[in-house]
């Protein structure tokens, strides 16, 4: 059953953690290094916590052949972790916003892709290439997890916590995740590279604006592509990034 949704857009117009003018994109290293955190904290994207700013980003914003960048769609990317979560971080200069209006009852939204989203599809087991978890969350909070396997993609209830904030003066929103490891992998060893890609959709019509950290080079769009995947490296407490 969906429902119209009681979340509600905050619209401050506080700088975000990056310039709240887009500057060039970035998009050169095909690894993103996630930060150690002492302690488990919460997610608000108005108020990032301290700790992101230990996290070197990643930015984009090219399209999902690497082509045609629009630096007032850029994305920036930064990861943390900690023993028991995995914590993401975006930020989303936007064109425009096309939104779903009702959800589920805890803003769970299936066909999400269909409207304006940021991604994430983390691998942590690259010896399964085809078996990987799919995240989104939109610029209204509404979200989506999956279990990306062959021919059965499934709901992943990954007990994921999630945090948006739009600033419509600047046209930027910012989320933040928090996901239970235990949803991502059986044991988790910071020793491990991770294979993971980081994605933007907007757009209300064809040809809508689908963009990716490392780019799919598919003659069409299509981000289910594990080979392009980039590397995410777990840094060692106490490791300066």
């Amino acid at each position: 059953m969906l429902t119209k949704s009681p979340f509600l857009l905050i619209l401050f117009s506080l700088p975000l953690m990056s310039q709240t003018q887009p500057a060039r994109c970035m998009n050169s290293s095909d690894v993103i290094v996630a930060t150690a955190i002492e302690h488990d904290m919460d997610v608000d994207a108005r108020k990032p916590a301290t700790q992101w700013k230990k996290a070197s980003p990643v930015t984009f914003c090219e399209d999902w052949q690497g082509k045609n960048p629009d630096p007032e769609r850029q994305t920036t990317v930064r990861v943390l972790w900690s023993a028991q979560m995995l914590y993401l971080r975006y930020e989303c200069h936007y064109r425009e916003l096309f939104l779903f209006l009702d959800s589920g009852p805890n803003g769970r939204r299936d066909h999400l892709w269909d409207r304006d989203v940021a991604e994430a599809f983390l691998q942590a087991d690259p010896s399964q290439p085809r078996f990987y978890k799919e995240f989104e969350v939109a610029p209204n909070g509404f979200w989506i997890d999956l279990d990306i396997a062959p021919g059965a993609d499934r709901d992943l209830k990954s007990g994921l916590r999630r945090s948006v904030w739009l600033n419509a003066e600047n046209r930027v929103w910012a989320a933040e995740l928090a996901i239970p490891m235990k949803a991502l992998v059986e044991k988790f060893d910071p020793g491990a590279e991770w294979r993971a890609n980081f994605y933007r959709i907007e757009g209300q019509k064809e040809p809508r604006f689908y963009s990716a950290w490392r780019a799919t080079n598919t003659p069409e769009p299509n981000f289910h592509v594990p080979s392009a995947f980039g590397r995410l490296r777990f840094a060692a407490p106490g490791h300066a990034q």
